[in-house]
């Protein structure tokens, strides 16, 4: 495959996987700074924990900025259409599928190209699938464990950490 086409399936399947968090972010009534949160979350967790076991650091969703628009993008898209969003035939299992596809196709590819075996590549894809999963389910317990407005202040604090030593050089 060429690069450009396995970007371009790459920035797919987090767009699906997006989808698939901001829509039920929106559907627990989260604000949207909530909904771009999961959307994120959702669409990058298994491509982040693939990364740091192949040891590809700092992970590619980190660092290319494109991974963040694409998912907050999809966020967008669902919170002001989230009507539209659902109204397609079972969403969330449409936009699963259509991620977890794309993920392990490109997932298998990179495994394999950090030189893994094939039953290493498949036990990665896995692995990282059952995260992106475990995300999805586990959101509507950390909806209700605390709103958006916790989270803001955690971001900021982090934010607040991470800039204080490059402030003080």
């Amino acid at each position: 495959m060429t690069t450009s086409l396995v970007s371009l399936l790459d920035f797919a399947g987090t767009f699906a996987f997006a989808i698939s968090g901001a829509l039920v972010a929106v559907r627990h009534r989260l604000d949207l700074f909530g909904v771009l949160v999961l959307a994120f979350a959702a669409a990058a967790a298994g491509g982040i924990l693939r990364d740091i076991a192949l040891g590809a650091t700092p992970p590619v969703a980190l660092v290319d900025w494109r991974y963040a628009a694409v998912s907050i993008a999809a966020g967008l898209l669902t919170f002001f259409r989230h009507a539209q969003v659902e109204r397609m035939r079972n969403p969330v299992q449409l936009f699963d599928a259509v991620g977890l596809g794309l993920f392990a196709v490109l997932g298998t590819s990179k495994a394999l190209q950090a030189g893994l075996g094939p039953l290493g590549a498949i036990m990665l894809g896995i692995l990282t699938g059952a995260v992106v999963l475990g995300v999805l389910f586990l959101i509507p317990v950390l909806i209700e464990l605390r709103r958006s407005v916790k989270a803001l202040t955690s971001v900021l604090k982090i934010t607040e950490e991470s800039l204080t030593p490059t402030l003080r050089e």
